[in-house]
């Protein structure tokens, strides 16, 4: 059944690729999400509706567990650059686990910075992004990072 599901987020993801890519700025890359607690890693995808506006969708992989968010996120440029900017965003994120532990939900806010390589199609990010744990035992972590590394077509 687990297969099934992470099959299907995985085609749900390569569609939305496509969609995207006809009607703006999209970046497929690798994403980390790490600090206390277990490093994930995943393909990672995000869409710029315009300067301002994204949508990232993450697929991570870590911790006896397949976590998946969706996320959006606020841009906004430094004064005289359009290659750095800072964002804010907000999003779920689920975990689902092994071991029959269930699936996890979490509120996941973030804050970070995101540079576009000028000469490439390349753009880095890193953030902050604590996890509040909405199910079970509703902990709180706030030592969580993320990077981002992207191809943007």
């Amino acid at each position: 059944m687990k297969k099934l599901i992470l099959l299907a987020v995985i085609a749900v993801v390569l569609s939305a690729t496509q969609t995207f890519a006809q009607t703006g700025t999209t970046g497929v890359g690798l994403g980390l999400d790490f600090g206390d607690g277990s490093t994930l890693v995943g393909p990672t995808l995000k869409h710029r509706f315009n300067s301002k506006d994204a949508l990232q969708a993450d697929l991570l992989f870590g911790a006896d567990a397949v976590w998946l968010g969706g996320y959006y996120q606020y841009h906004q440029s430094f004064p005289r650059t359009n290659s750095l900017q800072w964002y804010l965003g907000v999003g779920p994120q689920f975990a689902f686990a092994d071991n029959n532990r269930g699936t996890f939900v979490f509120l996941r806010p973030m804050v970070g910075l995101d540079y576009t390589i000028p000469s490439a199609p390349i753009s880095l990010s890193f953030d902050w992004r604590p996890m509040w744990q909405l199910n079970k035992d509703s902990e709180f972590e706030p030592a969580r990072f993320g990077l981002g590394f992207r191809y943007n077509f």
